[in-house]
């Protein structure tokens, strides 16, 4: 009788653990998302959001912890995607430029002055453009959820004033480390020099490069006017998509009802991230702007004229890389731009 009880106590253990909450064996204590940036600019804030937002609607059984300036690959943030894909890195909000070395067809958003405004962004990444990239990067090993946004990415240098492209001439500028930036800046005239974003900002600060290209959100968070980037050039040149995601395995490894979480968790911080990226650099509210001029900043926004002598200068660029991308695929972005407004 005796036996019977322990047999009978052990089988319930044994079926208490089988339906134990998966976090209670396969959760980590800790899960580690990266970002290239602080938490202080809207990309490092909306990583913040979603962590917070998981943590709290799990209960804490999915514990998520931002590493940021890429510190989980030592700074290196093209070998982040590789990063995410061999599971030393949990989750991230990351950059399409810095994992298109890893997934060409992320090239389409770095295409020169393929997207003209926001409404262009938001028919690309709300759409069958946005679908089908999701389909890529997941087919490649990780978990997409969700699109944010670094925003269009602007000029700046300390040497002069940049409207057309002659004037980008010998000029050295700092660049991400993708070819196509490379390509880009090379049909503009300039010298392109690529560098990491830890090693950019003593760069611009010792002189050793006389610029660089960025969302104005990361320039005046990291007060490159302090910098001498006292010229600002506003061009619209390319807009830097995130991506919000979870490595495959990571992923698996929670229930169904804890992966709608962060899913949900993941839209709703990437919607509340884009508004934070687009906050004071708009027609409607320019404040950022004034804030940058406050520093005694030139600011040059190009007219339609000048603009198109940037389209033409490196309408080469756009060509030679569009097979790159896939053809198919930039020409449905082309049809979804032009029908953003009807």
């Amino acid at each position: 009788m005796k036996l019977h009880k322990l047999f009978c106590a052990a089988l319930v253990a044994a079926t208490a653990f089988a339906l134990a909450p998966a976090q209670a064996r396969d959760y980590k204590p800790e899960y580690k998302l990266s970002i290239v940036v602080g938490t202080t600019f809207p990309w490092g804030q909306g990583a913040v959001i979603w962590s917070d937002l998981v943590r709290e609607r799990t209960n804490g059984r999915i514990n998520i912890k931002v590493y940021p300036g890429t510190s989980l690959v030592q700074g290196d943030q093209t070998r982040e995607f590789t990063a995410i894909r061999q599971g030393v890195i949990d989750m991230a909000v990351g950059s399409t430029i810095n994992w298109s070395p890893q997934v060409k067809q992320l090239n389409l958003f770095s295409l020169p002055f393929l997207m003209p405004d926001y409404a262009a962004i938001d028919a690309l990444v709300q759409g069958e453009v946005g679908k089908e990239l999701f389909k890529v990067i997941e087919k490649a090993g990780v978990v997409p959820l969700a699109w944010g946004e670094n925003g269009y990415r602007q000029l700046s240098n300390s040497r002069r004033v940049i409207s057309k492209p002659e004037d980008m001439k010998g000029m050295k500028l700092r660049v991400v480390g993708s070819p196509l930036f490379i390509d880009t800046f090379t049909a503009l005239g300039a010298n392109p020099t690529q560098m990491s974003w830890a090693d950019a900002q003593p760069a611009l600060a010792s002189g050793a490069v006389d610029g660089q290209e960025n969302p104005l959100s990361i320039y005046t968070g990291a007060k490159l006017y302090d910098v001498a980037q006292k010229y600002l050039t506003l061009w619209n040149y390319v807009a830097d998509p995130l991506v919000f995601v979870v490595n495959r395995e990571v992923w698996e490894s929670w229930s169904e009802e804890d992966r709608k979480i962060v899913r949900e968790a993941a839209l709703e911080a990437a919607k509340k991230e884009i508004a934070i990226a687009r906050k004071g650099v708009t027609p409607e509210d320019p404040s950022l702007l004034k804030e940058i001029e406050s520093h005694g900043v030139t600011i040059t926004t190009l007219n339609e004229d000048q603009h198109k002598a940037f389209v033409e200068a490196t309408k080469p660029v756009y060509e030679k890389w569009k097979p790159r991308v896939g053809n198919e695929l930039v020409d449905l972005a082309e049809k979804s731009i032009a029908a953003r407004n009807k």
